[in-house]
């Protein structure tokens, strides 16, 4: 058993790089800045954040998601727009048509390949995974939340 959980624990680190460096090339070939595209990603399974709500999300400090809104609206990719009840509250849009037309056609492959793999699992060995996901990424948020700076608000 020692042994096979080294051979996962070696397996699930190589995943992880591997991720880590296909998401960079996807933002180089999308011209983005390092994870940019994945806070996109983020912005955009929201469909609205104020910059504090993305702050609190990711643990980027407020300067850092300035900076990356900047980044993402000089691209077209997501809008402000200020709070009719706070005009110093700015909530960011995505503009999911623009995203899309970017980002599709970087992760088609991907997503073709992946589907033909996931397909070759058995119902009972894709809810294995599926679990494994699940509970991997609930604790990674838990530790990355007792890392990340608490905010007052």
């Amino acid at each position: 058993m020692n042994d096979l959980l080294q051979q996962f624990r070696l397996a699930s680190r190589q995943y992880s790089d591997a991720s880590i460096f296909m998401h960079e090339a996807v933002a180089r070939k999308a011209g983005l800045a390092g994870s940019d595209h994945k806070y996109l990603g983020l912005i955009l399974q929201h469909k609205e954040l104020t910059a504090g709500e993305l702050s609190k999300l990711t643990g980027l400090t407020t300067g850092a998601v300035t900076g990356l809104i900047d980044r993402l609206e000089k691209k077209k990719l997501v809008k402000r727009k200020f709070s009719r009840d706070d005009r110093r509250k700015v909530i960011i849009v995505p503009d999911e048509e623009n995203a899309m037309k970017l980002l599709q056609p970087l992760f088609e492959e991907l997503q073709q390949k992946t589907t033909a793999l996931i397909t070759s699992f058995s119902s009972s060995e894709m809810e294995s995974i599926k679990r494994y996901f699940l509970e991997a990424t609930a604790i990674m948020k838990e530790v990355t939340d007792s890392m990340n700076p608490k905010s007052d608000d």
